[in-house]
């Protein structure tokens, strides 16, 4: 039997149409991917046709609204199948996992009475903050915090145990932080809650892109992400419990259906946006299909295209672990440059390939301007990371963000490196392998 293919970095790029192109005569070089991923043509070629074929509301007694309720329900099924959900029916489907969380927090408000406790972490996105603290001003809920460690870079899991009591009734966890790169043990997390009586609700929006998810194996009670961050459009995904998405108060028109998952998604959906999801899980089944199969061990249990995506998410972590490497050993060579975050590198599997960094003399929006005028794309700011930027003594101004996807590659490190150094004005103390 013939040996299974290397990941093949330059065919996956041939697959994306924006890293074709070139900017002012230069190519750019995407790093900005922790705001949202570039698309490949599959997902270009989904929305086109459902645009040219289907457009139409659903739930209507003609062709095209039929095609559009059959192009809603593949899209759950395509989504299920990604987080390993037990039904379709566990997929609910909205703007984005900010306004999924808030519809979500507001239900949950309605359950719990004054003097009842919420934990949430300071390694969040805000979106995984504040829906929590709006409902505990709403309804008299105590607030506690779980701490990470700026020294390690790592969620303090004994501290997050110490606040949960017999009050808690919600833990709110991001699976990775946005910020640090930092994947948590979201399966821990939900057993804390669930030991406790408590829900848990698992951002996943920065990790989807990053590694594989199993909702069925986290026992958590909800997970949101959003299909931008994973080479797709704008729209979020949100998995929960049937009992939950059953039994919660919904906020919803009357005419709306009572049943879940409907019952949860307000409005109409964006329906092309939901013919791109289908086509961007299309597109990382044919990855795991094409360069997975060594890592079939891993994804040892499941069939058809759920090991596919298993497959595919084990084989893009273990080549961006290649990249998180170079960043962290390019980054640490530059005179000037001060990382926060896991640096060890014997721990980049407890990393995505996300770094954020300080230059010494310069501002954060100064850095990420120069680079930008040289088509390198990072972030500065907080990236709504607000209470890890606090943690860090640089919050409002924030860091500098470079984070890379499957699709990048070590040239491309380099370049941005070689780059960041001219900018500096630094001196390498060590040269890149």
């Amino acid at each position: 039997m013939p040996a299974a293919p290397r990941f093949n970095v330059n065919a996956v790029r041939r697959k994306f149409p924006a890293l074709k192109q070139t900017v002012k005569g230069l190519s750019p070089v995407y790093l900005d991917n922790p705001g949202g991923t570039q698309v490949p043509q599959q997902v270009i070629d989904s929305m086109r046709d459902y645009l040219v074929t289907a457009n139409s509301n659903h739930m209507g007694a003609f062709h095209t609204s039929q095609l559009t309720d059959q192009t809603i329900w593949d899209a759950r099924v395509a989504m299920a199948d990604f987080l390993n959900a037990p039904s379709p029916k566990n997929i609910v489907f909205g703007q984005n996992m900010t306004t999924l969380t808030m519809h979500i927090s507001r239900a949950v408000g309605q359950t719990l009475h004054k003097g009842d406790e919420i934990v949430l972490t300071r390694m969040d996105h805000d979106a995984n903050v504040s829906p929590w603290l709006l409902i505990a001003r709403d309804h008299g809920l105590k607030v506690k915090f779980a701490e990470w460690d700026v020294e390690s870079g790592r969620l303090r899991m004994d501290h997050l145990q110490k606040q949960v009591t017999a009050k808690t009734k919600l833990i709110a966890c991001s699976y990775a932080s946005n910020a640090l790169g930092t994947v948590n043990d979201a399966r821990q997390v939900a057993q804390i809650a669930r030991s406790a009586g408590a829900l848990s609700y698992i951002d996943a929006v920065h990790y989807a892109p990053h590694g594989p998810i199993d909702v069925q194996s986290l026992d958590c009670d909800f997970l949101a992400c959003s299909a931008y961050k994973f080479f797709g459009p704008h729209v979020g995904v949100l998995y929960g419990k049937t009992e939950h998405l059953e039994s919660l108060p919904a906020y919803k028109v009357r005419p709306a259906p009572d049943e879940a998952p409907e019952r949860w998604e307000t409005g109409t959906q964006n329906h092309e946006g939901l013919a791109g999801v289908i086509g961007a899980i299309e597109y990382l089944a044919a990855v795991g299909e094409e360069f997975g199969e060594a890592y079939a061990p891993q994804a040892k249990g499941f069939k058809g295209r759920r090991k596919q995506l298993k497959q595919a998410m084990f084989a893009t972590r273990a080549y961006e672990q290649i990249l998180s490497q170079r960043l962290l050993k390019g980054l640490q060579a530059i005179d000037k440059v001060t990382i926060a975050g896991i640096m060890d590198m014997d721990a980049l599997g407890e990393r995505t390939p996300t770094v954020i960094f300080n230059v010494q003399g310069k501002t954060p929006l100064q850095v990420a301007t120069a680079l930008g005028k040289a088509m390198i794309y990072v972030w500065d700011g907080n990236y709504y990371a607000l209470e890890v930027m606090t943690a860090l003594g640089r919050q409002p101004e924030g860091m500098v963000r470079v984070g890379a996807a499957h699709y990048n590659t070590v040239a491309e490190i380099d370049r941005f490196l070689d780059e960041l150094d001219r900018i500096i004005g630094g001196r390498k103390s060590a040269k890149r392998a």
